[in-house]
């Protein structure tokens, strides 16, 4: 499973990148993928929308034993 959300981090990425952040994988515990996020992204105001309506739908979609996707720090 975790080479299965890495692949799809990966296609995120070059967007996140683009505006100066990144995300990083921490963990996967029982279906909840903890990520953190770095650079702009740590700080921005949009931050969890992106956190939950772009990098969680796309993990979900793509991966389905993905539950929920958890900010860390």
């Amino acid at each position: 499973m975790r080479e299965d959300v890495e692949e799809v981090l990966e296609t995120l990425r070059p967007s996140l990148l683009a505006d100066g952040g990144n995300v990083e994988l921490v963990d996967i515990d029982d279906g909840v993928v903890k990520l953190r996020l770095i650079g702009a992204c740590a700080s921005c105001s949009s931050s969890m929308m992106t956190l939950k309506m772009g990098i969680e739908k796309s993990l979900k979609k793509a991966v389905p034993m993905v539950r929920c996707v958890e900010q860390v720090e």
